[in-house]
Formats: C-alpha cells, sequence, structure tokens
C-alpha cells in the first residue's frame, strides 16, 4: 500500500512539473511573439525612391555608401523588428555613414550584447567606429562598449540610458530622446547620467516621443508626439551628424 501511494505522489509531482514547463514555454512563445513590427508603409514613405541596402544571412543589414570612412553600429530597440530602424539608417548613409543594423535573438539586445564583435574589422576602410541603439538596445550598446572603447570613437544612445560606467572614457556620446517620451524611465535616466563622460551631448526633441526613432507605428505607454516621425528622424539624424569627428563630408 505504501508503495502505490509513494508511486502516486511521484507521478502527481511529475504530473505537476511538466504542467508548470508547459504554461512557463507557452508563455514565454507569447511573450516573445509579440513585438512591434516595422510599418513598411510608413517605411516607404520616409525612405527615397530606389534606396537599396545589403541584408546578411545572419540578419545584418548594411547601408554602405561609396568611399566611407565613418561607421555606425546599431542595436534596436527591445521586442522591435530592427528593419524599423531602415529609414534613420538610410538617412546616415546618404550623408556617407556606413550603418549597420542588427538582428538581435526574439528582438532582445539582451540576448546578444556582443552583436557588434568582428563588424569593425569587417569594413577596414572605416576609420572611425560609432555604436549606438534605441532604448534596451541603446543601453545594451553602452554596456558593451564598457570593455571596448578602444574600438569605438563614440555612442548613440536614443531614448535610453547607460547602466555601465563609462564617465572616465573618452568616448563622445550623445544622447537623444523625445520630450513626449513616456516609455523610457526619467527616473533612471536622470541617475545614470553620471555614467557618461563629462561634457556629453544631450538633445531633446520637441514634441517626440520613444516609438519615432523607428518605424513600427505607436508604443504602448508612449507620449502622443506632435512631431511626424519624419521629422523626429531628421532631427535624430542631424544631431548624429553633428557629434565630434562625424561629418557630411568624408
Amino acid at each position: 500500500m505504501r508503495i502505490v501511494k509513494h508511486k502516486r505522489k511521484r507521478l502527481l509531482i511529475a504530473t505537476t512539473t511538466i504542467l508548470v514547463l508547459v504554461i512557463i514555454v507557452g508563455a514565454c512563445a507569447v511573450y516573445l511573439g509579440d513585438y512591434y513590427r516595422a510599418d513598411h508603409d510608413a517605411i516607404g514613405a520616409i525612405l527615397p525612391q530606389g534606396t537599396t541596402w545589403k541584408e546578411k544571412a545572419d540578419g545584418t543589414i548594411v547601408f554602405e555608401p561609396e568611399a566611407a570612412t565613418k561607421g555606425l553600429i546599431f542595436y534596436p530597440g527591445g521586442k522591435v523588428e530592427h528593419t524599423a530602424y531602415t529609414p534613420l539608417m538610410e538617412m546616415l548613409a546618404s550623408e556617407g555613414i556606413l550603418c549597420v543594423l542588427v538582428e538581435m535573438p526574439f528582438r532582445l539586445a539582451v540576448l546578444d550584447v556582443g552583436a557588434a564583435d568582428g563588424i569593425p574589422e569587417a569594413f577596414p576602410e572605416v576609420e572611425r567606429w560609432y555604436l549606438g541603439g534605441h532604448s534596451l538596445g541603446g543601453s545594451m550598446a553602452a554596456s558593451y562598449l564598457a570593455s571596448h572603447t578602444e574600438d569605438f570613437d563614440g555612442l548613440i544612445l536614443l531614448g535610453s540610458y547607460s547602466t555601465a560606467d563609462l564617465s572616465g572614457t573618452e568616448l563622445s556620446v550623445l544622447s537623444v530622446y523625445g520630450s513626449e517620451d513616456g516609455v523610457m524611465n526619467r527616473e533612471k535616466y536622470a541617475e545614470y547620467k553620471s555614467n557618461l563622460p563629462e561634457g556629453f551631448t544631450e538633445v531633446i526633441i520637441e514634441g517626440g516621443n520613444h516609438a519615432y526613432f523607428g518605424a513600427y507605428g505607436e508604443q504602448e505607454g508612449d507620449g502622443t508626439a506632435t512631431v511626424t516621425p519624419a521629422e523626429q528622424l531628421r532631427q535624430t539624424a542631424e544631431a548624429i551628424l553633428s557629434m565630434p569627428e562625424v561629418s557630411h563630408e568624408n
């Protein structure tokens, strides 16, 4: 009788464990499958006709203007399809900046912080490199830079902040966010400002929000923008092109 009860108990534990695992896996699948998709109509309206780029087998998209000597590697925001950032990359590429837009596993940069590894070496003609990202992507880019400062000239944060301490580096840092951003944690942004090098550049886009750095529609919890997505992207590109050692000419 005791043996039967013991077997039943073990069976109940095993069944419960399997059920819990199924629920966890299912919940993860739902979470990872729910993401912001690129708005191709919006992208088409912003990008000029005839825009081209190269997409690699791993999903990385390269915007390579002729004779580029400055480059940007960009980490997309959390749970945002990376192609949503093609308008911004193309705007910069049209001004002579080689741009590399990486695709993250399950659209989460935290799962591949080292996505920039090997990219600068693949373009030896590029003399100066910047690493940037939007939201979670920006924070992960900053974390990567903390141990690769010798390989990059600067950091670009869009609606983001650095939890890594970069204050003692010589990196050129640009932080851009919209005045109506309702997603970025303002308290943490203020707290982590001290992690950036002294004299970093901060640009606030009046009327801008969190989502308009990409073309993926409205984002839950975000503020209402009073500028168009194209205008926010234009101001963002202008701020990036005004960074030290980045110019309209190579």
